[in-house]
């Protein structure tokens, strides 16, 4: 009797049968492991002279996604306040009646030896896109990415998004930094004949005579 109790125990905790829970606990480790993120990360501030005495900052903006919005899945460009600005207006634009988060308010006496204002504006900066690319209409904007990933200037990306442009989005994005598009620039003599005609704000110029 008792031998066959003990048959009967070992037969409800046979190994086989135990090995039904290990599948949902790999489903669940597999999807966790899908998940998609943006993580952005805006640092490392440094001062520029325009011309004359006029200076102005600009701040490494960092990405590492493993989302399908992104080409790149990791990426450095360097961005200043009018850049910013200009993203802005953008995404105003193609948002309508949504609300946009703001940026760090313009100050008239910012000074880039104060670290303090610095550090106020980066984390600024570090929200407002944060809360963007949580946004699913907003990453349908070419100019985000390129914003985001491109070392285009403020003229070239909106040229570039109106298809104005030899290179393509996905060109500009995955040849930053490489030079290969200051190269189809040169031999582009079209693109300067419609410097504004694609700029979806008026922003980009009047603002960078002054320290951002």
């Amino acid at each position: 009797m008792e031998s066959s109790k003990v048959i009967a125990l070992s037969e409800r905790f046979r190994p086989e049968r135990s090995q039904a829970f290990v599948p949902t606990m790999d489903s669940m480790l597999e999807n966790l492991s899908k998940t998609e993120f943006i993580s952005i990360c805006v640092r490392n501030p440094r001062l520029l002279k325009d011309y004359l005495w006029h200076t102005h900052l600009d701040y490494e903006i960092c990405l590492q996604t493993n989302s399908m919005c992104f080409r790149k899945k990791t990426s450095s460009v360097r961005r200043r306040y009018s850049e910013f600005v200009w993203l802005r207006d953008c995404l105003e634009q193609n948002a309508l009646i949504m609300e946009l988060p703001n940026l760090p308010p313009w100050n008239p006496f910012f000074s880039p030896g104060n670290k303090e204002q610095v550090l106020q504006r980066m984390k600024g900066f570090q929200e407002f896109l944060e809360s963007v690319v949580q946004i699913p209409l907003l990453l349908s904007d070419s100019r985000l990415h390129l914003f985001l990933q491109s070392d285009l200037s403020i003229t070239k990306m909106a040229k570039c998004a109106c298809g104005k442009t030899r290179y393509t989005v996905a060109e500009a994005i995955q040849r930053s930094g490489s030079g290969c598009i200051s190269r189809l620039e040169d031999k582009a003599s079209f693109d300067s004949d419609c410097e504004s005609s694609c700029s979806s704000s008026g922003l980009g110029g009047s603002m960078d005579t002054s320290v951002r």
